[in-house]
C-alpha cells in the first residue's frame, strides 16, 4: 500500500509541472484585407488566446489541486497581468497565488490562551479598571489574535511555496528570517560554564546549605510574628501616655529576652557542628562568616521593620479601630487652660516607642565572637536605616496631630467663651463698675452674671471623647467656676461691706434717739429743745428709719441665699430689725420723765 502523503506530494509537482499546449498562430494573410484590419484581428485573437490560456491553467490547476487535497476549491478570477508577460510567467504568477490562497485557507491552529493569559498579566491592574478599558482589552486581545494568524499563514506560505522572481506579486512581511550562517553551535562554554558555576559556589556562600539552614530557622522564628503585640491596646481603654510607654518597654525587654533564649541558641547550635563549614576553606573563614552575619543582621532588621511598620498602622486614619486611647487633661493652674500632658509630651511619647523598637536586638554577638570568647565582644549590625526611621517618625507625627484636632478645638471653645475672666478684663469691668454709683439692685444684677456663668461651666460635659483621646475637662471646669464665683464674691463682699455700714448708720441714729430721749434736761431750754427732737424722731426721723430698715431687710433676704454673715453681722442684722420694738419703751420713759419734770409729784394722778 502506497504512502498517501508521497501520492499528495507527487500530485502537487505534476501540477506545477503542467505544460500547456503550443499556441498556434494562424497566417497573418488569412482573412486580411487592409493592414488596419490586420491588425484588429491580431490583437482579438491574442485577447481570446489569453482568455483561453487563463481558463486552461484554471481547470488543470483545479483538477489538480481537487485531487491533492480532496476537496472543492474555489475557481479564482484572472489577475491583470501586465502586456508585455510572455504566457509561461503568466502560468507560474497565477499558480503562485492561487497555491498561496489555497494555502492560507487551510485551518490554522489558534494562539494558546495561557499565552494571552500571560500578556494580560503583564498590563497593570490599574489600566484595567472601567468599563471602557474592558473594551479596549478586548479590542487588544482581538489584535494579537489576528497579528497572530496572519503570522502563522505568512509562515506557512513561506514554509511550503517558492515565490517566483517575478516583481509584481505581492509578498506582505519580507522573507522568514534565516538561520545564522558560519556559527559554530558546539560547546565550547561548557569548561568555562563549569569554572564560573564553581568560582561562585566557592565565593557566593548564601548558596552553602549551612546558609540554607539558617535561613529556614530565620523564616521559622520570625515569620508571622513581631516584636511586640500591638492588638489589645485600645481594648484597654484609657490609658496614659507614660503607662503606655513603660508596658511596651517592658514588653520588648521580655520579647528580646524570648529571642535571645530561643532563636539565637538554635543559631549556634548551627554552627557548632562539623558539617558547618564543609567545603570552606581556612582563608574563606572570614569571608563565609561575614555572610553570616549579613544574613543574620537582614532578618533581625526585617523583624524590627515589621514591628514599626505594624505600630505606625496603629494610627492609620482609614482604620481607626486599632488606635490606642490616650487620658488628656484641661487643667486649669495658675489662671491658665492647658493640656496634660500636653500634646508635644502626647507626640515624644508615641515616637520614643519607635526608638524604644529601633533599640531592641541591637547586642547580638556575631557567631565568631562567640565561639571565640572575646571578652570584647563583637555585635551584629541590627540598626535600621535611616530612611525607614524617618518615615515612620514623619507619618506618626502627622497621625498625631490629626488625631488630636478635635481636643484642640475643643480647648480652643473654652479659651473663646472663658478666657476673659482669665486675661484680666473681668478684673477690668469689676474695678471699673465700683468705681461708679450703681444699686443694690445693679450690683446683684452683675453678680448674677457672674453665678449664671459658673452654673453654665459646671453643666458642661466632663468627659470629651474622641479616637485617640478622653478628654476628661473636670479641672478646668472646677478652675473656671470657682474663678466666676471669685468675681462674684469680690462684688458680694463690696455691697456686703456697704450693707454692715449702713446697718451701723441705722444703729447709730437709733442710740442717738434712745440717748436724747433719756437725757434727763437741766433747764427749760433744754427741756423744750428736748421735747422738740422727740417728737420729730418720734414721727418724721422713725418712719425713714422704719424704711431703711425694711431695705435692710430685704437685702438681707438675697444675702441669706448667697453670702456667708459673720457672727458679729447677723448680731448687727438682728439689732437692726429690734430697733422699731426696742424704741416704744424709749419714748414712753421719756414721756414719764418730762411730765414728772413739768407737773411734779401730780403727773402721776393727771398726766400719767
Amino acid at each position: 500500500m502506497s504512502d498517501p502523503n508521497k501520492a499528495a506530494i507527487a500530485a502537487e509537482k505534476e501540477a506545477l509541472n503542467l505544460k500547456l499546449p503550443p499556441i498556434v498562430h494562424f497566417p497573418e494573410n488569412i482573412g486580411a484585407d487592409t493592414p488596419t484590419q490586420s491588425k484588429l484581428l491580431k490583437y482579438r485573437r491574442s485577447k481570446e488566446q489569453q482568455k483561453k490560456i487563463n481558463q486552461l491553467v484554471i481547470d488543470g490547476a483545479k483538477r489538480n489541486l481537487d485531487r491533492t487535497l480532496g476537496k472543492r476549491t474555489p475557481v479564482l478570477p484572472a489577475p491583470d497581468y501586465p502586456q508585455t508577460m510572455n504566457s509561461e510567467m503568466k502560468k507560474k504568477g497565477f499558480n503562485y497565488i492561487y497555491m498561496k490562497q489555497c494555502v492560507e485557507s487551510s485551518p490554522i491552529v489558534p494562539i494558546q490562551q495561557e499565552w494571552l493569559d500571560h500578556m494580560l498579566r503583564l498590563i497593570p491592574e490599574s489600566l484595567k479598571e472601567g468599563k471602557e478599558r474592558e473594551e479596549l482589552l478586548e479590542s487588544l486581545i482581538n489584535e494579537v489574535s489576528s497579528d497572530f494568524e496572519n503570522s502563522m499563514k505568512r509562515y506557512l506560505v513561506q514554509s511550503v511555496l517558492v515565490k517566483p522572481p517575478i516583481k509584481w506579486l505581492e509578498d506582505e512581511g519580507g522573507p522568514l528570517p534565516e538561520s545564522p550562517v558560519g556559527l559554530d553551535y558546539s560547546n565550547p562554554w561548557h569548561s568555562s560554564y563549569v569554572q564560573a558555576r564553581n568560582q561562585i559556589f566557592s565565593n557566593l556562600y548564601i548558596v552553602h546549605p549551612t546558609m540554607k539552614t539558617l535561613l529556614d530557622l530565620g523564616y521559622t522564628t520570625f515569620d508571622g510574628i513581631i516584636l511586640l503585640d500591638f492588638t489589645g491596646i485600645r481594648a484597654k481603654g484609657p490609658i496614659d501616655c507614660e503607662s503606655l510607654k513603660t508596658d511596651l518597654s517592658i514588653e520588648a525587654r521580655k520579647a528580646e529576652e524570648k529571642i535571645m533564649n530561643t532563636w539565637y541558641p538554635k543559631v549556634i547550635n548551627i554552627f557548632t557542628k562539623k558539617e558547618a563549614l564543609e567545603g570552606i576553606k581556612p582563608e574563606k573563614l572570614d569571608a563565609f562568616y561575614s555572610c553570616v552575619s549579613t544574613l543574620m543582621s537582614n532578618q533581625l532588621k526585617d523583624f524590627l521593620r515589621k514591628t514599626i511598620e505594624e505600630f505606625v498602622k496603629l494610627f492609620d486614619p482609614k482604620d481607626q479601630q486599632r488606635l490606642p486611647i490616650f487620658k488628656m487633661e484641661l487643667t486649669f493652674d495658675d489662671d491658665k487652660m492647658e493640656f496634660y500632658p500636653t500634646f508635644q509630651d502626647l507626640e515624644d511619647i508615641v515616637l520614643s516607642l519607635v526608638e524604644r523598637i529601633a533599640e531592641a536586638l541591637q547586642n547580638v554577638q556575631t557567631i565568631p565572637s562567640w565561639l571565640s570568647g572575646t571578652s570584647t565582644p563583637v555585635n551584629l549590625d541590627t540598626a535600621l536605616p535611616e530612611h525607614v526611621l524617618h518615615w515612620a517618625v514623619n507619618t506618626l507625627k502627622a497621625a498625631v496631630h490629626r488625631n488630636l484636632e478635635g481636643a484642640r478645638k475643643h480647648y480652643e471653645t473654652y479659651v473663646e467663651k472663658y478666657n476673659w475672666l482669665l486675661d484680666g478684663t473681668a478684673v477690668e469691668n469689676i474695678e471699673t463698675f465700683q468705681t461708679e454709683d450703681h444699686t443694690f439692685d445693679e450690683y446683684t444684677e452683675f453678680i448674677e452674671k457672674f453665678f449664671s456663668l459658673a452654673s453654665e461651666i459646671m453643666l458642661l460635659p466632663q468627659w470629651i471623647h474622641y479616637p485617640m483621646v478622653r478628654l476628661d475637662c473636670e479641672d478646668l471646669k472646677t478652675g473656671l467656676t470657682n474663678k466666676a464665683k471669685a468675681f462674684a464674691n469680690i462684688l458680694l463682699n463690696d455691697i456686703a461691706s456697704k450693707y454692715r455700714k449702713e446697718n451701723e448708720c441705722i444703729c447709730s441714729e437709733f442710740e442717738a434717739i434712745k440717748e436724747h430721749a433719756l437725757k434727763v434736761p437741766e433747764t427749760t431750754e433744754e427741756m423744750m429743745d428736748l421735747i422738740t427732737y422727740v417728737e420729730k424722731a418720734r414721727t418724721a426721723g422713725i418712719e425713714e428709719l422704719i424704711s431703711r430698715i425694711q431695705e435692710s431687710k430685704r437685702q438681707m433676704s438675697y444675702f441669706l441665699d448667697v453670702f456667708l454673715f459673720p457672727q458679729e453681722d447677723l448680731a448687727l442684722n438682728a439689732t437692726v430689725l429690734m430697733w422699731p420694738k426696742k424704741i416704744n419703751p424709749i419714748f414712753d420713759e421719756n414721756d414719764e420723765v418730762d411730765g414728772w419734770r413739768v407737773f411734779g409729784p401730780q403727773w402721776g394722778k393727771h398726766g400719767g
